[in-house]
């Protein structure tokens, strides 16, 4: 009998961003595709009023270029990827807890020489004067991942955010591929339309959180490998 077809990994986030998530989420035998369905574009924004702030809060990686050098000063960054990129610019980071709701309290008590450089779209308003300081673009699946969508091997698909979810399920409604989803919260799940065979709710609204909820689904397909392929006694 034929062995089922190793899962797929899709992921979905700007290039550097998937990388980054591939690197930490490494296992062997499963094929990667990255297809980014939001573009980062840079938009003109008071590059002077950010230089004089007297600490930046960061709920992404992509505003850090935006925010210039740190020169030293404070900045609160949502979790380890975004204080990485903000200590290189040369910030004294504090390192969040992954996602915007539980940085809250590390927000408390900041004044208004604070900003909070961000997208166009926000997940979360903060307690911080904020500026638009890019913007996420919509971008089409590329052929790759519309190849792996009409297969027959089950697509791991991360959904990172509910605007990444609403972008995809249009995409991904005409899928012959089984899709294992693991939504980062319960509004990105709430915010896919599409099929799904299989979904795992990450049990924290982070990274970590998606890797435990893939792991989750490999872990429920390997033990399912296993009762098929188990040999009857007597073989």
């Amino acid at each position: 009998m034929p062995s089922n077809p190793q899962p797929i990994l899709l992921l979905t986030r700007p290039e550097p961003a998937s990388r980054r998530f591939a690197a930490e989420f490494d296992l062997p035998g499963v094929r990667l595709v990255i297809s980014p369905v939001l573009r980062i574009i840079p938009v003109a924004h008071d590059a002077a009023r950010l230089s004089a702030a007297r600490g930046l809060v960061f709920t992404s990686v992509n505003a850090v270029p935006a925010a210039g050098p740190g020169r030293g000063r404070p900045a609160i960054c949502v979790g380890p990827a975004t204080a990485e990129a903000a200590q290189a610019a040369g910030y004294e980071v504090t390192v969040g807890p992954g996602d915007a709701e539980r940085m809250m309290p590390l927000l408390k008590g900041l004044d208004d020489g604070w900003l909070h450089p961000h997208g166009t779209h926000v997940a979360r308003r903060l307690p911080v004067p904020g500026m638009v300081v890019y913007d996420q673009a919509p971008e089409r699946l590329n052929a790759e991942a519309k190849e792996v969508l009409a297969g027959s091997a089950p697509v791991l698909l991360p959904l990172f955010s509910p605007r990444s979810a609403r972008l995809l399920s249009p995409q991904a409604e005409d899928a012959q591929a089984p899709l294992w989803l693991a939504p980062i919260s319960a509004a990105a799940r709430g915010a896919w339309l599409g099929p799904a065979s299989r979904i795992e709710l990450a049990p924290t609204p982070d990274a970590d959180g998606i890797c435990h909820a893939l792991s989750r689904l490999l872990a429920t397909e390997q033990s399912a490998r296993g009762r098929v392929e188990a040999p009857r006694p007597g073989d």
